[in-house]
């Protein structure tokens, strides 16, 4: 048997991770934590070599980093911080964060020459976003903030050397923005009142807006903008508009002609990586079992096969200095640590920098196996399957880790919570049922108007796939998921109470009424979003309550674990209190933890160790698997 891997090396915070290089090539920034809390370090990174001092490097070229005389330069004592970026002119570090899980992203700023901290956004109640930036223009960035209207992000130009937040476009009605080379935002995306959108373009900044392309509703899940041309001449865009997949495509704004760049017909263009100086496009990836990769670019085919060779995971290219001549690659590995490399494109040398959690390498991980079946109307479902290392696979204790979104994919690579999983002795099922994305515009319709209709049905042909295999014990079945698969969850336990022996939500909706009232301000624009694929509360209250687990809670029988952030903007406290009031009349079995500092999931550790505590137990109670004392 399996030694058990520590809670806190699974979901504790990471040793290091996120590593962004500076615009010179020279330092290297990343997160990790100081007395527990993630917070921006920086090192200097420089080519290896004797007397080069560096920890954790392997290989026999490539770039250093300086790990022993890293230093932190931000002091953030509460959440953490998870998102950051370097500033073009090589001295402000720029980073969110906001306020209790609220989403309120406030933008920061450090100046590493005076180690001096901004509140760039000091707004209360506004939700900051970081639009653009450009090597070209150094000292300027692109904010956008709903500060004059809580539902629209205008656009505004920060100026890092004075701090100064100028208004550059008032927002018309869009719901996403695109900036030219030249930092002008020229396109933007206007919502139909049938979930579809158009992209609007201008030719300058004080041009008119002018609609260019129609998306129709159909295709606006595998469809967006993703840059401009280096002439602005033409916009490169993700579309399967007259298609099924989402294809790379170049659309002249002068006469619209589309050319397709790179397509599949099965699955979507998921990531593109453009020159940072010409704009053309280098490296496009499909989302398949496995990430696929196609070059198109002859220049950097052999830098794509070196970087092949370093490790057998996935590559994911994580930024670059403003050179391109250093490149930092992490790797999507199911059975270990997540490796972060710099490689050198002038020697086509990598070197290892870190891993995130270097200590998972003590113990014996699984691997992430795809499996795919019938689903009762035909439609052929994608999925993973995590098996218990050293376990006979037959007979299995068994929990259905339903992803959320819905509109997003369960993706091959190391996940903390499959590897839980399995090592405390259950086989962990992840499903891309339909609605989910990566798979083309007519699999994520299906699951359009389907919550808890055939996209549960869906996890139910999941559940009977692997039972009919004698892989699962079908009396020792859990469905554990947030957000959407927190909703999952509820169904599961009120729609199919025979088919599952516990459930676990994490912040999801019990109430599909509720919920679309009740979505964030700056979400009312994306509103016939919600009614074309869930349902509108004004015309199909029915269908919403039948689809409510809400409306069947009597029917559960199974034991429920509840989790709530109580400042969630997404899925309101509200949407787990009545459901445990519900069960509390009922007298039915269920425990509900509300985090009070905490919002759409666990940010700080300790609030995630204690879930994930509560969770293993409440597991090893009802299926009989594993638990860490």
């Amino acid at each position: 048997m399996v030694e058990l891997i520590p809670r806190d090396v699974l979901f504790g915070n990471p040793e290091r991770e996120s590593p962004r290089v500076s615009p010179d090539g020279t330092r290297l920034a990343w997160l990790a934590p100081v007395e527990g809390v993630l917070n921006v370090w920086v090192a200097s990174l420089g080519p290896s070599g004797p007397g080069g001092r560096s920890v954790d490097t392997t290989g026999p070229g490539g770039r250093s980093v300086d790990l022993a005389g890293a230093m932190p330069v931000t002091d953030d004592r509460d959440r953490g911080i998870r998102t950051f970026l370097w500033a073009h002119d090589g001295t402000h570090l720029l980073y969110l964060q906001d306020r209790g899980g609220d989403e309120n992203w406030r933008l920061y700023d450090v100046d590493l020459e005076t180690m001096a901290g901004r509140d760039l956004t000091p707004f209360e109640n506004v939700q900051a976003q970081v639009l653009a930036v450009d090597k070209r223009f150094p000292d300027d960035v692109l904010v956008g903030l709903n500060r004059d209207n809580e539902q629209l992000h205008d656009v505004y130009h920060l100026d890092l050397v004075s701090g100064e937040l100028v208004k550059a476009v008032d927002n018309p009605g869009m719901v996403g923005w695109v900036a030219d080379a030249d930092l002008v935002v020229r396109a933007g995306l206007a919502p139909e009142p049938d979930g579809g959108f158009v992209v609007m373009v201008r030719d300058t900044a004080e041009g008119d807006w002018r609609p260019f392309q129609r998306v129709p509703a159909e295709d606006a899940l595998t469809s967006s903008p993703v840059a401009f041309t280096r002439d602005g001449g033409s916009l490169l865009a993700v579309s399967s508009i007259d298609a099924n997949t989402g294809r790379l495509v170049r659309a002249e704004l002068g006469t619209g002609a589309v050319e397709v760049i790179a397509a599949d017909p099965v699955n979507d263009v998921t990531d593109v990586r453009l020159h940072p100086d010409t704009r053309q496009v280098q490296l496009v990836t499909f989302a398949r079992e496995r990430a696929d990769f196609l070059v198109l670019d002859p220049d950097i085919e052999d830098d794509m096969a070196a970087i092949r060779s370093l490790h057998p995971g996935d590559p994911v290219l994580q930024g670059h200095d403003d050179a391109d001549a250093t490149w930092l690659v992490a790797f999507t590995n199911d059975s270990g640590p997540v490796p972060y490399f710099a490689y050198d494109r002038a020697t086509r040398e990598g070197r290892l920098l870190f891993e995130h959690q270097p200590s998972l390498s003590d113990y014996e991980l699984a691997a992430m196996e795809p499996f795919s079946y019938e689903a009762r109307d035909g439609l052929l479902i994608h999925g993973y399957l995590t098996f218990p290392v050293g376990e006979r696979r037959e007979g299995l204790p068994t929990v259905l880790n339903v992803h959320g979104g819905p509109w997003a994919r369960d993706e091959w690579g190391f996940q903390p919570e499959g590897q839980w999983l399995a090592n405390r002795g259950y086989l962990c099922v992840q499903v891309n049922y339909r609605g989910s994305t990566g798979y083309g515009k007519q699999f994520v319709n299906a699951g359009d108007r389907e919550w808890g209709g055939r996209m549960h049905d869906d996890l139910v042909d999941a559940v009977r796939w692997i039972v009919d295999r004698g892989i699962a014990d079908p009396a020792r079945i859990a469905i554990y998921g947030g957000s959407y698969g927190g909703y999952a969850a509820l169904v599961g336990a009120a729609f199919t109470p025979e088919l599952f022996r516990a459930a676990i939500d994490v912040v999801g909706p019990s109430n599909l009424e509720t919920l679309i009232r009740s979505i964030p301000p700056y979400w009312a624009p994306l509103i016939a979003l919600f009614h074309t694929r869930v349902g509108n509360p004004d015309t199909d209250a029915e269908l919403l309550w039948s689809r409510s687990p809400l409306s069947r809670a009597k029917d559960i029988k199974v034991p429920l674990l509840i989790a709530q952030g109580a400042n969630d903007p997404r899925v309101k406290q509200a949407e787990s209190e009545q459901i445990v009031a519900a069960l509390t009349g009922a007298g039915i079995d269920h425990e509900y933890l509300l985090f009070p500092d905490e919002g759409h999931g666990f940010a700080k550790p300790e609030n995630r160790l204690r879930f994930y505590a509560a969770a293993e137990r409440f597991l090893a109670r009802h299926l009989g698997g594993r638990a860490e004392d």
